[in-house]
């Protein structure tokens, strides 16, 4: 017999068997065996081993890291079929890894099916090419470029004028409300403290006796000429008996307001606003990358009066569709880097938590972003970084990008995440090994949490223009 060994390659079989008769060929697969069972029997296969299935409603963000299902995100639509109970998000991850990306595909889905988007407050700006291409307005912030007013009624001193005269007076009474909250909250930061209660009183009298004088919005030079002429109205307020005793009262509050319009702040809020929020636009983006570098009190003054600005806008845009003077429009908001803006000053947390509170009344979403929860922490108070926990707490939504075992174990403090969630988005938070030209392992990929249910991980791929419109990286590469 020969041992040489044989030339025929062998031929496999399909696995199904072969299509010729006698070769047993299996033309069907008996699935396996199905099994019921209550919870007591079959605990082990309970919360149960599969996930149900993705939402469907809103813009598809990516699919399904384990079952390969298109996953759809909207705040708005999600409230609406009772998948939350708030339109609120708050993105969470480390830099580089994606957060400026899922929020950009949420804009562009959402403006797409009528929803208006504001980006309040773009330090960078990551979101100037995207606003542009879908034919929105772009308003650059700082100093020699577009100035904002924080005493502007905006959109609603527009309101006013098409309105009943109860009506309007009740709107008047909601500008004067919003100019003294923004006033108070700048007037915090300059100076590191609140101001007092007499000079409140004096900064409200200011406030009406300009609103009354002037057939324009007042300014913040306005205001300091006011308070440093010393009216007769200005002194009742302060109930001073002389000139020597009002010039007491306000001693520290004129170098206060000077700060606004001198030193960093100079030329950028102390004049009126230079380009209007348009109501129409299907996107606005507030660009004040130019003041990021001033410094955190520039930065911080500007969210402020952006945030202020916006929310303004979208309320005015309520009033206005409660009359039957315009249609009803519903928005989206997007509050990057928010810890630059809270950690300028105690007391900020509160002005930016009135302005998001009502949201949901409003029909907006609301987006913010940060890097990490020590971001919060960092807060000057207990009572700041309480309210800023809150932020987090009261998002029915949480986005979870790559982010490392040690920041995972203070979100689970907030979010709670079973160890294979935190094992998964830990995993996605650096490279294993050094090799050069490799993607970042968490580049496109997030949990998406709501109350307790399991997360859902995504992975979001880029799509035709999302390529150029989406990428933070330009400025790296070209000086590469």
């Amino acid at each position: 017999m020969s041992t040489k060994p044989s030339t025929k390659q062998e031929i496999l079989a399909p696995a199904w068997g072969h299509r010729v008769p006698g070769a047993g060929r299996a033309s069907h697969v008996d699935p396996g065996m199905e099994y019921q069972g209550t919870t007591v029997q079959l605990c082990g296969l309970f919360p149960f081993v599969a996930g149900s299935g993705a939402p469907t409603t809103g813009v598809p963000i990516g699919r399904h890291m384990l079952w390969g299902e298109v996953v759809c995100l909207d705040p708005l639509e999600w409230l609406r079929e009772g998948l939350v109970t708030n339109p609120g998000m708050f993105v969470l991850g480390q830099p580089g890894v994606g957060k400026s990306t899922i929020v950009k595909r949420l804009i562009t889905g959402m403006t797409a099916c009528g929803t208006s988007a504001l980006i309040l407050g773009d330090t960078k700006p990551d979101y100037t090419k995207l606003v542009e291409y879908l034919d929105g307005q772009v308003i650059r912030i700082g100093r020699g470029l577009d100035r904002l007013n924080p005493l502007d009624s905006g959109p609603l001193g527009a309101a006013v004028k098409r309105m009943g005269a109860t009506d309007a007076r009740q709107l008047r009474l909601e500008i004067r409300g919003r100019r003294m909250s923004l006033l108070l909250a700048l007037c915090a930061l300059v100076r590191g403290q609140a101001i007092t209660n007499p000079e409140e009183i004096i900064l409200g009298r200011a406030v009406d006796v300009l609103a009354e004088r002037l057939d324009r919005d007042p300014t913040v030079p306005d205001v300091l000429g006011m308070i440093e002429t010393g009216s007769d109205e200005l002194r009742v307020a302060a109930r001073a008996r002389s000139d020597g005793e009002y010039r007491r009262r306000v001693d520290q509050l004129v170098p206060t307001l000077a700060l606004l319009c001198e030193g960093s702040l100079r030329g950028v809020f102390d004049a009126q606003t230079s380009k209007p929020l348009d109501l129409d636009a299907p996107a606005v983006s507030v660009d004040i990358s130019n003041v990021a570098a001033a410094g955190d009190q520039l930065v911080a003054a500007a969210m402020l009066c952006v945030w202020a600005y916006g929310h303004a806008m979208v309320d005015a845009a309520g009033v206005l569709a409660d009359q039957g003077l315009a249609p009803r429009r519903q928005y989206v908001g997007v509050m990057d880097e928010l810890w630059r803006a809270l950690r300028g000053a105690s007391g900020l947390v509160e002005h930016a938590d009135a302005l998001t509170r009502l949201n949901r009344q409003r029909g907006m979403a609301s987006i913010m972003v940060t890097h990490s929860l020590a971001d919060l922490d960092a807060l000057p108070t207990q009572e700041d970084r309480a309210k800023a926990q809150g932020f987090v707490e009261r998002s029915a939504i949480k986005i979870l990008a790559g982010l490392p075992p040690r920041e995972l174990a203070r979100v689970n403090e907030v979010i709670k995440l079973s160890g294979p969630e935190r094992d998964l988005v830990s995993s996605w938070a650096a490279p294993e090994a050094w090799f050069t030209g490799s993607t970042h392992p968490g580049r496109g990929k997030y949990l998406i949490k709501t109350g307790e249910r399991p997360g859902l991980p995504v992975a979001l791929s880029l799509v035709g223009d999302e390529w150029q419109l989406y990428d933070t990286d330009t400025n790296v590469r070209a000086a590469a």
